[in-house]
């Protein structure tokens, strides 16, 4: 009988340290978590290698690299830590990394997105603060809005307008 349980427990030992080492492979290497994601249910991969999931598809237009977007988003690493989070932050469509560039231009308003970045379309291997380099980007992204830059431009300008401000046109006196 006792035999039994040493077999049985050099079983588990066994299983456990497969399983922890086969999920050790998964992590460090973004290749391959990228490649089993892309058969999961939902997940679009684009031709640069961004991978996303619509998880609300929204309505209307989308935003084009000429325009501000004002977005709520997750950001987190493959292992769930998360790095940044903002629920409404202004962001320049081309003032972002590739892949969150990419993934915005194909939302609508109102979307809620799964985003994958793939690290050359991320940080490549470069870290980035909390961010290792050469690792996978998962964002949930919401599009609440956007504005092209001449619209934002033509808005502060009425806002300094009636703010006292100098007139639309007006050229500014040197010094100033």
């Amino acid at each position: 009988m006792t035999r039994l349980w040493i077999g049985v427990a050099a079983v588990a030992l066994a299983a456990g340290g497969l399983a922890w080492a086969g999920q050790q492979g998964v992590e460090s290497s973004p290749a391959a978590f990228l490649t089993q994601n892309s058969h999961a249910d939902g997940v679009v991969t684009t031709e640069s290698g961004l991978q996303y999931k619509v998880l609300s598809e929204g309505t209307g237009a989308s935003p084009t690299t000429a325009d501000v977007a004002l977005v709520g988003y997750k950001g987190t690493l493959l292992d769930g830590t998360v790095f940044d989070e903002n629920p409404q932050a202004p962001m320049p469509i081309d003032g972002v990394v590739p892949g969150f560039s990419e993934g915005l231009q194909k939302m609508k308003k109102g979307g809620k997105y799964r985003l994958w970045i793939p690290p050359q379309l991320g940080y490549g291997d470069q870290a980035a603060g909390p961010i290792p380099a050469g690792s996978v980007l998962v964002f949930d992204v919401t599009l609440h809005d956007f504005k092209s830059k001449a619209e934002l431009m033509q808005i502060q300008q009425q806002m300094q307008q009636q703010q006292g401000g100098m007139p639309q046109g007006a050229i500014p006196h040197p010094g100033n």
